[in-house]
């Protein structure tokens, strides 16, 4: 489903931020990426999500290689892929509902489509009776399960995220990996950016290592 091979990534002042990563997820696989501050790790998800360019190196998405395609394609071959980030990125003055709704607005989705998605999509995170609530009157884990809602709405095939549980307690953090987890058996690729150790080792799922920006460990 995803496969680097010797990817690269150079900044003219700051040097190399990857350097001859090549890994291969398997469709319907969970992965972690770990590593220090630094390592990469927010590099390596940029280049997979066509937010930067590699040096060097391929990206395939699922047998295409995606490392450097035309901009105006970029934003369809992004509709196969679902981002979740640390701090949620909703915008506060937009319900649940439309928050989850945006990225089948941008890809041009029919509102009777987006309607019956998104209440599917919200029903998967358990917040299907919160839909015309705004992001503030919700709890932290709230906030992060309309963000995996809006990840998921669109059906993608691979699901980048960056520290999902980093703002969240244990309990919550196990309810998210359990959502993950669910995830992967309809098919979905799940690669997730954490500096939680503790929490790695208890799901035993597969570990992929940066250290300044070199793959040590997969």
């Amino acid at each position: 489903m995803l496969r680097l091979e010797h990817v690269s990534k150079r900044y003219p002042d700051a040097g190399e931020a990857l350097s001859d990563v090549s890994f291969h997820l398997q469709r319907g696989e969970m992965a972690f990426l770990t590593g220090r501050s630094g390592a990469g790790k927010s590099t390596l998800f940029k280049v997979i999500a066509m937010m930067e360019q590699a040096t060097r190196g391929h990206v395939m998405l699922d047998g295409q290689n995606i490392t450097r395609v035309n901009d105006r394609k970029v934003p369809y071959l992004r509709r196969h892929m679902g981002l979740i980030f640390q701090d949620y990125k909703l915008l506060n003055d937009r319900t649940v509902f439309d928050n989850v709704a945006l990225p089948l607005i941008v890809s041009g989705v029919s509102p009777q489509e987006i309607s019956r998605r998104v209440r599917a999509a919200l029903d998967k995170v358990s917040l299907l009776g919160k839909e015309r609530k705004y992001p503030l009157a919700l709890s932290g884990g709230e906030q992060q399960r309309v963000g995996i809602a809006r990840a998921i709405v669109n059906k993608p095939k691979l699901i980048l995220a960056d520290e999902p549980t980093g703002n969240l307690d244990p309990d919550l953090s196990a309810e998210i990996m359990h959502m993950f987890e669910q995830f992967t058996q309809v098919g979905v690729t799940l690669l997730i950016a954490t500096h939680d150790i503790e929490l790695v080792e208890r799901l035993g799922h597969r570990v992929l290592t940066l250290d300044r920006g070199r793959l040590i460990a997969s």
